[in-house]
């Protein structure tokens, strides 16, 4: 998936986390890391804390299971917008 940076002014624009800290998060999630449930709700913690927004256990849940099940969608971009 290619990010554009107007993907990355979007999501700075709603969260207040710059370019350089969410290419830090993905290099925690590299491939051999998308199925390891720890390191994603490590990442989604930080996440939360990084934009004063609490996450609940049942959302982290959620989340998770997306990830590992592969139900993230292809164009994240379009996935912002709504």
């Amino acid at each position: 998936m290619k990010l554009t940076d107007n993907f990355f002014k979007k999501v700075e624009k709603k969260t207040n986390v710059n370019k350089d800290t969410i290419l830090s998060l993905a290099e925690k999630l590299q491939d051999e890391n998308m199925k390891n449930e720890s390191v994603l709700r490590e990442v989604i913690q930080q996440i939360s804390s990084l934009t004063g927004k609490t996450v609940s256990k049942e959302k982290e849940d959620k989340i998770v299971k997306a990830i590992v099940n592969d139900q993230v969608p292809d164009n994240i971009e379009d996935y912002m917008d709504k």
